[in-house]
């Protein structure tokens, strides 16, 4: 069902590219923010979302469909109540983007270390039953993929170049290890977020700043 209802959003957001939707932000945020800036490895799984390798052995990601992938991630997000959402972590710069959106959209959010058992053992004190997990790095974040497999919930991945994402149900193809690529996209995300629930009614009325979801060093 998951599958279907996600396929159906991806097909919306694709017919809004052909109706030549603007992007979420210009082009010069997405670049200046450095989300498109992948690995030096890439995965197979990724290889769909790469453009070009430049000439420090980086590989670049498609911004434009890091756009898409944003919009598609964000309706089916929108099904969901903030209580619901559960967004985690591991990654140091990615904490505070975590933390900022949790409180900004009224998401549970789980910055740093992942307890084990959280989503899968109920006698824990912070015990909780999400309906849907977005994690920063499918790897670094793997334990709470792995509960969330466990429970049966979907799951939104920001994925770097090198990242598998077998049990990605969204992939978002982003810079995931970036100060400003994070609190660009997770700024955006809330923003979205909020417009699609009703509570934002447009990009103006959002009162928040990308740097306030951006780490400090």
């Amino acid at each position: 069902m998951v599958d279907a209802e996600i396929e159906q959003l991806d097909k919306t957001v694709e017919q809004s590219k052909e109706d030549k939707q603007p992007l979420l932000i210009p082009e010069e945020s997405y670049l200046s923010s450095g989300v498109h800036i992948g690995t030096q490895q890439k995965s197979a799984d990724m290889k769909k979302f790469l453009f070009k390798v430049r000439s420090d052995g980086l590989y670049m990601l498609d911004f434009k469909q890091t756009d898409i992938r944003l919009r598609t991630a964000v309706r089916f997000m929108a099904r969901f109540e903030p209580s619901e959402i559960l967004v985690v972590s591991a990654r140091q710069y990615g904490q505070k983007p975590v933390r900022v959106f949790g409180k900004k959209i009224g998401a549970k959010y789980f910055a740093g270390r992942f307890v084990p058992g959280t989503l899968t053992n109920p006698s824990l004190r912070d015990y909780i039953e999400p309906q849907m997990l977005l994690v920063t790095d499918p790897a670094a974040d793997q334990q709470a993929v792995r509960e969330a497999i466990t429970v049966g919930i979907p799951i939104i991945g920001l994925c770097d170049a090198n990242n598998n994402t077998k049990y990605m149900d969204i992939i978002i193809p982003a810079n995931n290890k970036g100060r400003r690529a994070l609190a660009t996209v997770y700024w955006l995300m809330a923003r979205e977020y909020l417009k699609n629930k009703g509570t934002v009614k447009s990009d103006d009325d959002f009162d928040m700043e990308i740097e306030e979801f951006e780490a400090t060093l």
